[in-house]
């Protein structure tokens, strides 16, 4: 274990700029679909509270999605989607939407009932209430499904190399090709470093916002 992780260590040292680039390739593959996923999952939670009778069938297909393998969806699309970034964007998206949908529908189904009632009673019309009520209490629960969201994407996108994209999957996929277990730690342990700063980043913004609607 001591040997490997002086091992990785010196592989730093020598690629560094490679890593660099990977790691910031990465940061791009799994922006790109947090972003997408984010919009679609709120947009897609919000509109189910709003349509309660609609929630369960939308519901079953997105945990249907989110439980295909990783490796399967990204097989299945390469038809569609071709080799590279796109197809790798495209099943990272559909992975991110579940735990959008699910926070955005908990938290906008769950929240004070009279609060709602005081504020249509003040003359707020749906949208406004939407906005400046609803959404700013459950802030708190859909950005725990933010974090949940963006480590288990950027996590999955260390297979994406498998289908001929890029990121830190690429030191993954040629450490294992040529058995060099260095370079499938490096990038690794690259992979997680990323996940866990996010995941703190994104703690402290949930925290604010629950102290902020408490």
């Amino acid at each position: 274990m001591i040997e490997l992780i002086s091992s990785v260590f010196a592989l730093y040292g020598e690629r560094w700029d490679w890593f660099l680039g990977l790691l910031r390739e990465h940061f791009l593959l799994s922006g790109q679909a947090i972003l997408l996923s984010g919009a679609i999952g709120l947009l897609l939670g919000v509109w189910i509270s709003q349509h309660p009778r609609l929630a369960p069938a939308v519901m079953g297909v997105c945990n249907v999605l989110y439980t295909i393998p990783a490796i399967s969806l990204l097989g299945i699309l390469i038809p569609f989607t071709g080799i590279g970034n796109r197809t790798a964007v495209t099943a990272l998206t559909i992975y991110g939407i579940m735990p959008m949908v699910r926070n955005t529908y908990v938290g906008l189904t769950t929240l004070d009932r009279d609060i709602l009632e005081a504020a249509r009673g003040m003359g707020g019309t749906e949208l406004q209430t939407l906005l400046r009520i609803k959404l700013p209490l459950a802030a708190g629960v859909i950005l725990a499904g933010v974090r949940n969201m963006v480590v288990m994407t950027v996590s999955v996108a260390g297979i994406a190399s498998f289908v001929g994209a890029g990121g830190l999957g690429v030191s993954i996929y040629r450490g294992i090709t040529i058995y060099n277990p260095a370079m499938t730690a490096a990038g690794s342990i690259l992979i997680a470093a990323l996940a866990v700063l996010l995941d703190l980043l994104l703690a402290r913004l949930e925290q604010y916002f629950k102290k902020r609607g408490s």
